[in-house]
């Protein structure tokens, strides 16, 4: 599970979001002013809920920037760029991440699919952006990094 936010963490994110988070996080990239950027959600809500998406673009300026290149077509252009192979393996390597975060007592609904609840191809650059300024190996994310 992800660290427990301080109230402050809590605050920036909630104003971030429009809303208040509904689960555990931790704030894993913060930009040159100390905004959060990224962080990185437990794999279950408080509720129970499954949460597929491990890592989230919370930043606004990068939140922008990556809406803008979706508008344009950057979802079909990712995977047409892309090794659908390379895509695969960075699923199975972020779902694998995010389940491994479960407490092992929990027998209830767990989350699917890898980036963004996907099993296959590209579905949300903003989420394969983030998994990839957290420092994970996304070839999706480098692309977008290398388009914007």
């Amino acid at each position: 599970m992800a660290a427990s936010p301080s109230q402050e963490e809590v605050d920036e994110v909630a104003a971030l979001l429009g809303r208040a988070p509904q689960g555990a996080f931790e704030v894993v990239v913060r930009d040159g002013a100390g905004v959060p950027v990224v962080i990185r959600n437990a794999p279950l809500l408080d509720d129970g809920t499954p949460m597929p998406t491990r890592y989230w673009l919370v930043g606004p300026d990068a939140s922008l920037a990556v809406s803008r290149l979706e508008a344009s077509g950057g979802v079909r252009a990712a995977e047409a760029d892309l090794d659908p192979d390379e895509v695969a393996d960075a699923h199975r390597r972020y779902a694998a991440e995010r389940d491994a975060a479960i407490p092992p007592t929990w027998d209830g609904p767990r989350p699917s699919g890898g980036v963004a609840g996907t099993r296959k191809g590209v579905k949300c650059l903003h989420a394969h952006y983030a998994w990839h300024l957290a420092g994970g190996d996304d070839p999706v994310g480098r692309w977008v990094a290398a388009h914007l």
